[in-house]
């Protein structure tokens, strides 16, 4: 691990800007030192050499290290496939092959891609997932229809960039935690039923013996409806560049 492209993150256990508790049930965890990915792949034409192939306990994809040509050492996520010694760069007129980064104008129709830019030139920030790819269906004017890994189909600017492969750690979403440990050492604290608490702590608390919930409709710790009751807004803002929706 190169000690320059690391840094300690501090611990927040799922507390907002103020230190109040925003998201339940976090808390504790392994320590955990953040790597610094290069998602942009500003670099262009620069060869660059894969040095190694890492973990990163920050997502569940693994990452290569890549030494270039200039002396500079990077992190990237590492498609299935890239090997130590394998060169990768970045450009409009190189090899799409596993590792490069081309824009979407330069990227062959039904090439596998990852690490997808929404805006182009701020880096990539879709089909980052373990095992997750993208296909490039068409290219029509100056939007390409990008199939993603959800199934949801969507225009893309040709001038955004891409990498080519899929990425790696294909079984992750197979993987089971076997013990409690497991998920305490992601940071994950245990979560209790309402029902097992007293009423002071949760509306579906109290009562003697084992018991339901008491109420027509299941409450949150706070008292709002939990089920059935639709929170999500009625239109999305990039609903003019989606195609086929994933549902």
């Amino acid at each position: 691990m190169n000690k320059r492209l690391k840094i300690m993150i501090g611990k927040k256990s799922g507390r907002d800007a103020k230190g109040q508790v925003s998201v339940r049930h976090r808390g504790g965890g392994a320590k955990r030192f953040w790597r610094k990915i290069d998602f942009k792949r500003g670099k262009k034409d620069v060869v660059g050499v894969i040095e190694a192939i890492e973990y990163d306990p920050n997502r569940n994809v693994d990452i290569a290290l890549v030494s270039d040509t200039d002396g500079e050492k990077r992190y990237i996520l590492a498609p299935e496939g890239l090997k130590i010694g394998d060169k990768v760069t970045s450009g409009e007129n190189i090899e799409a092959k596993t590792g490069n980064c081309l824009p979407l104008k330069s990227i062959p129709i039904g090439a596998p891609i990852h690490n997808l830019e929404l805006v182009p030139g701020k880096g990539g920030q879709i089909v980052r997932g373990a095992g997750s790819r993208a296909v490039i269906l068409a290219k029509e004017g100056e939007f390409a229809q990008v199939k993603l890994p959800s199934g949801e189909v969507r225009l893309f600017p040709l001038s955004c960039w891409a990498t080519i492969g899929q990425l790696g750690n294909i079984g992750e979403r197979f993987k089971k935690l076997k013990k409690a440990g497991d998920k305490r050492r992601r940071g994950i604290r245990p979560t209790v039923r309402g029902v097992a608490q007293n009423p002071r702590s949760h509306p579906h608390g109290g009562g003697e013996g084992r018991s339901g919930i008491g109420m027509p409709g299941p409450k949150t710790p706070w008292g709002k409806p939990a089920l059935g009751k639709k929170t999500r807004k009625k239109r999305k803002y990039s609903n003019k560049f989606i195609i086929k929706r994933r549902k």
